[in-house]
């Protein structure tokens, strides 16, 4: 009831006049080579910026930096249906103003725009309301640095056109994240354990929480926007180093098929072979590669350094197939957008994921008997003797527990669907309680 209350208060406030403001489910990844990639009050953030690092270990320690707050936890969805009471509070008020797109802003100097930005970064709690006049100087740099950390955007201080975009979303919009968000947080039946890992589609992150505390965040690459990553709860049962990828038949049937026809030595150079039912190996040469018909036969790859898997694979049974996993790609984790994956979530650094996930259980595996396991070349599967809990979620916006907003882009255009579909499920049911045999019944 409380969750339909908000959502009224967004819908109403989304067509109010007063209120108008100018505005894959399976698979590790591509078949190698892989496609190229392409207010409520919101309490200061930590400014630490999340560059491009040299090391996944670098790339990971940066991330962690920036917050040990769970994105995920059991108090998640109280906490956005405040920020989402708050944001409607700040809509009735008038919103936030809209930044000129021709606008320009440079540190020292003084523009036509400066108080205007300094009234919308005050809105959102992101610059002091004592600061409400001046040119462009460091303090208010260090507000966009802040309102750019809570948006997943690279904390450079300056409004690049991403950070300019961002400012000027308007807060009934905002809100309607914060709707999507909870409405999905309040559907999911996932078992908090002491001990848990959280992948958030939209954020590209992964975090692994101990204890209400995130201990290791991590950045993966997931789903395109054509095969998006599922949302799913599960439960991590293994560790396997020197893993071998068995080629989902979806991307045997397309992609295998259309490399096999241009070039018959794809399979020998890429270590893949081909296997019937029983694993016996068959002759590429007499296979139908047409990819018109769906495959009869299994493609996998060798371990090696080859592999599309890495050299690290963690399992986690569930209906859509997906695992997390290392690549050999690991260049693509310094880009920012990392949406390329065809479903499964390839994790940075993700070794040592592996030595968290054993390091209660198995402490004789930390990272330097992983690295070492690895370097044998040997494939080994490793059951954990206490699963632990991992939920892959969709939120584009929360707010952890230190008062912090956070929004990320709907990159799968899945909000807007889903309160769609959740208004036709209130119509359907308030017309079906109006009906006459509805009435006659309830007597």
């Amino acid at each position: 009831m409380r969750r339909m209350t908000i959502l009224a208060i967004a819908l109403m406030l989304a067509t109010a006049p007063a209120l108008g403001q100018s505005a894959a489910q399976t698979g590790a990844g591509t078949a190698p080579p892989p496609a190229k990639p392409a207010t409520a009050p919101a309490r200061a953030v930590p400014t630490k910026p999340l560059v491009a690092a040299s090391t996944p270990e670098s790339r990971s320690a940066a991330a962690l930096a920036l917050s040990h707050e769970p994105t995920f936890d059991e108090g998640t969805a109280q906490r956005i249906r405040e920020a989402a009471l708050s944001y409607s509070d700040l809509a009735v008020r008038g919103g936030w103003p809209a930044i000129p797109a021709e606008a320009k802003f440079a540190l020292g100097a003084a523009g036509p725009n400066d108080d205007l930005l300094r009234q919308r970064l005050i809105l959102s709690d992101d610059l002091a309301a004592d600061k409400a006049s001046g040119p462009f100087d460091e303090t208010v740099a260090e507000a966009v640095k802040r309102f750019q950390v809570r948006h997943g955007l690279a904390a450079t201080g300056t409004v690049t056109p991403r950070t300019l975009a961002a400012l000027n979303v308007p807060v009934q919009k905002r809100i309607r994240q914060l709707e999507a968000s909870l409405e999905r947080i309040d559907h999911m039946n996932f078992q908090f354990g002491q001990r848990y890992v959280v992948v958030n589609l939209p954020a590209t992150f992964a975090e692994a929480v101990e204890n209400d505390i995130v201990v290791r965040r991590y950045r993966v690459i997931v789903g395109k926007t054509e095969k998006p990553s599922p949302t799913l709860t599960a439960e991590i049962t293994s560790v396997i180093l020197n893993p071998t990828w068995t080629v989902p038949s979806s991307i045997a049937k397309t992609e295998i098929s259309a490399h096999m026809r241009k070039d018959p030595s794809y399979l020998s150079r890429m270590h893949m072979e081909v296997l019937d039912a029983r694993d016996n190996p068959i002759d590429p040469g007499a296979v139908d590669w047409s990819g018109t018909r769906t495959p009869n036969f299994t493609v996998r790859q060798q371990n090696g350094a080859w592999n599309a898997l890495g050299a690290l694979k963690i399992d986690m049974p569930n209906p859509y197939s997906v695992y997390m996993h290392d690549t050999n790609q690991r260049n693509l984790f310094s880009d920012d957008y990392r949406f390329d994956s065809h479903g499964c979530s390839r994790v940075d650094n993700v070794r040592d994921l592996a030595a968290w996930l054993m390091q209660e259980e198995m402490p004789k595996w930390n990272r330097a008997a992983i690295d070492a396991a690895i370097a044998t070349g040997q494939h080994q599967e490793i059951p954990l003797p206490k699963k632990v809990p991992v939920a892959w979620i969709y939120l584009t916006a929360w707010m952890t527990k230190d008062q912090t907003i956070q929004f990320r882009n709907d990159i799968y255009d899945q909000d807007e669907q889903l309160l769609e579909a959740t208004a036709e499920e209130a119509a359907f049911f308030n017309q079906a309680g109006n009906h006459p045999l509805t009435a006659h019944l309830a007597q």
